[in-house]
């Protein structure tokens, strides 16, 4: 088997969020093809136990150590050169000596890059270079700016600058630039339309058969509860966000109308601001627990308000394929291939959001045209099937047709 270098901003084990869940599916559908010869970062050390899970996956396997806190700090070095902060935070000497040792020698001809960090380790010499950055994050920096007070509005703001100059340079260098939906994709070659061509998606799955309603799940709600979950790391600023204002600014006019109504927090890591919201009547935050679809399957709706956000949301995905009713904001729903109304119900503001989930819990919690959905579009195997072309020497462009490449121009 021909090798191919695998290089990960964070380990790509367990694939319970987010990142992980993409970068795991990636790695084992490759793993398929390819030798492949995995560097990655391990920024939680309960991770370090996952190493062996990797194995058969792996033709070998270098994980480095990094500590977010002295990472931090070493970032602010890109304030004196100019660059952006996101790239002295992962910059590592080993990581770079380990790849180009493995391309100088022939072991690997191809390499995938997840995430635009992870593109300057990537040795030019390799016949094709492919990165998945997944999302624009330049532009979720620039979003995270305007909730901030100056000083870190400024930071933020320049970090949107920089790190969208990173991401044109390094859509113009590699061979082929994945996005995880057609939105994240259009936005790309609209920033860089000299790089159009080789930039395009492929989607998330979800795994439906773990993900069914049809299995028997133990209740973890009181019985006079009427359960509203969201799910997700909780130590995410995106996250926490949408969680504070749902549960300041929403959910109080809920429990006016449904006094059995309760928010429940499901997910690793809640920092400060995400335990405060437990004092709230009727909020509950459990912190990680070993499995999710319990909190999903027995809940009476889901909800996604978040206000910052790229790319598609696992959490509705995950939601939608458990059949559960799900209402997300307008942030929430961007890139995912679902009808608004049928799929999920859409809520803007408030109001809304809060009317919306009343009518839910005052409904037979039941979605079955959401899991259809995810059943036709959202396979892992079908949706991985698509970059299989990308890795040959020869491989074509993404096709753009004409709506899209207007689309792109406007």
């Amino acid at each position: 088997m021909d090798g191919l270098l695998f290089l990960a901003h964070r380990i790509p084990f367990p694939p319970n969020k987010g990142d992980k869940i993409r970068s795991f599916h990636l790695l084992r559908h490759l793993s398929m093809r390819y030798a492949v010869h995995l560097g990655a970062f391990v920024d939680d050390a309960d991770d370090w136990q996952f190493q062996d899970a990797l194995k058969p996956y792996c033709a070998s396997i270098k994980l480095l150590p990094l500590n977010p806190r002295r990472a931090k700090l070493a970032s602010l070095v890109g304030l004196l050169s100019g660059e952006a902060l996101t790239l002295p935070y992962y910059r590592n000497r080993e990581l770079m000596r380990w790849a180009a040792g493995l391309a100088a020698s022939g072991t690997v001809t191809r390499g995938l890059a997840y995430s635009s960090a992870m593109a300057m380790f990537m040795p030019p010499t390799l016949a094709r270079r492919v990165i998945d950055m997944v999302d624009v994050d330049s532009d979720k920096w620039t979003q995270y700016a305007t909730t901030q007070r100056w000083p870190m509005s400024w930071v933020y703001a320049r970090e949107g600058r920089k790190l969208a100059a990173w991401e044109a340079r390094v859509a113009q260098d590699f061979d082929a630039t994945l996005l995880v939906s057609q939105d994240e994709a259009a936005l790309l070659q609209q920033r860089v339309p000299q790089a159009r061509a080789t930039i395009g998606a492929f989607e998330n799955g979800v795994d439906a058969d773990y993900f069914s309603p049809a299995r028997d799940y133990p209740n973890p709600y009181s019985p006079d509860v009427k359960g509203i979950v969201f799910t997700g790391a909780m130590d995410y600023w995106p996250n926490v966000d949408a969680v504070v204002w749902f549960a300041e600014r929403i959910f109080p006019a809920i429990r006016d109308a449904c006094p059995a109504a309760q928010f429940t927090i499901v997910g690793s890591r809640p920092n400060a601001a995400v335990l405060a919201l437990s004092r709230q009547p009727g909020v509950v935050v459990t912190g990680g627990v070993p499995d999710v679809r319990p909190w999903l399957a027995h809940a009476s709706c889901a909800v996604a308000p978040l206000r910052i956000a790229r790319g598609v949301q696992n959490k509705v995905l995950e939601a939608m394929a458990m059949a559960r009713p799900v209402v997300v904001s307008p942030q929430a729903a961007e890139g995912i291939r679902a009808e608004a109304g049928r799929d999920f119900t859409l809520a803007r503001g408030e109001t809304e959001f809060a009317a919306a989930v009343v009518t839910q819990l005052q409904r037979a919690p039941s979605a079955a045209p959401a899991r259809d959905c995810i059943l036709a579009h959202y396979d892992w195997a079908a949706n991985l099937r698509s970059i299989d072309p990308l890795f040959e020497p020869l491989a074509a462009p993404f096709p753009v047709s004409e709506t899209e490449l207007h689309a792109s121009l406007a």
